[in-house]
């Protein structure tokens, strides 16, 4: 089983740079949870990072355009699906991302599965 997580955010420079932007200046309204948690202003979380490394899981993580391009289906972002065998489910949808307050919820809700 691979965890793939994507962001609902686009890749590239002109796109992070917007996205740091926008956490700085309007955090609450910043529309990616996943982003939120996982990441602090400039970099990759730490403790999300050691638990990422830790994992069993094999995980794969995407921009929503980087996803869409490379499995060309759509979901409502941010999401974390679950591949089995080339079958995509949702694991953890957009709206229980949304209801994380903080990243130990997000941790605890991968280590059930």
């Amino acid at each position: 089983m691979k965890l793939i997580f994507v962001y609902n955010a686009d890749s590239g420079m002109i796109n992070t740079l917007l996205d740091i932007g926008h956490k700085i200046v309007n955090p609450e309204t910043y529309t990616c949870n996943l982003c939120k948690l996982t990441y602090d202003t400039f970099k990759e979380n730490a403790k999300w990072k050691k638990f990422r490394e830790d994992s069993v899981y094999e995980m794969e993580f995407f921009h929503r355009d980087e996803f869409e391009g490379r499995y060309k289906v759509k979901f409502e972002y941010p999401v974390v699906l679950r591949e089995d065998n080339g079958n995509l489910e949702e694991a953890i949808s957009k709206s229980l991302l949304e209801s994380f307050k903080s990243l130990d919820e997000l941790i605890d809700s991968i280590s059930k599965f």
